[in-house]
């Protein structure tokens, strides 16, 4: 018995089976990234519009809600907080909904806002 020709038949063929799976592994991986930016499954993972305001006021006279950061929002406008529907009349001299710049405020000057409550809401 020749040890020498009984381990030499055997590893001829680990090294292209070896091989195979590397190139395998490597194409599985990279078909998944390429297919990952070619499809814009990354987009989906974005969040909801953000936007910063100020509100000044006491809830019983005069409201005035401050855009002070746009963030990832395009607008902000105001909504009654009990059916989301926007708030639109009353506003003050050059003062108009939604607010889509830094520093645009709307004073809110009638009590009728005030018993069911009012939102923010940021738009994309």
């Amino acid at each position: 018995m020749n040890f020498k020709t009984l381990f030499q038949n055997d590893d001829r063929a680990v090294s292209p089976v070896i091989g195979v799976i590397l190139m395998v592994a490597i194409t599985v991986i990279l078909a998944a990234v390429i297919g990952t930016f070619v499809l814009g499954l990354g987009d989906s993972l974005g969040g909801s519009a953000t936007a910063g305001v100020t509100v000044d006021g006491d809830n019983t006279t005069d409201v005035t809600v401050t855009l002070t950061n746009l963030g990832t929002a395009e607008s902000v406008k105001i909504v009654y907080a009990a059916n989301g529907t926007s708030v639109s009349g009353n506003l003050g001299a050059g003062e108009t909904l939604p607010m889509n710049r830094t520093g645009a405020s709307v004073t809110l000057s009638n009590s009728r806002y005030f018993p069911t409550g009012l939102r923010a809401v940021a738009e994309t």
